[in-house]
């Protein structure tokens, strides 16, 4: 999951590549595993209590802008 992440943060420049930070690549891959288990307990929450929980979605989306932007963020 790590190489995915450095491939896709990757900035390029003709022939030259600029490898991302590891610790951008670190919190990339946080992010990616908060979201898994977010979507779960969204998932769990809606099984059992039969009700959609706005304050867990309103984080799921908050952790999907930080992976988007961080991502067009190092493109540009």
């Amino acid at each position: 999951m790590t190489d995915f992440i450095k491939r896709a943060l990757t900035k390029r420049h003709g022939r030259t590549e600029i490898p991302p930070s590891q610790r951008l690549v670190l919190g990339i891959q946080f992010a990616i595993i908060s979201l898994l288990c977010l979507t779960v307990l969204e998932i769990a929450y809606m099984l059992i209590v039969r009700a959609f929980s706005s304050e867990i979605f309103a984080a799921i989306t908050l952790v999907v802008g930080t992976i988007v932007g961080s991502i067009f963020g190092m493109r540009a």
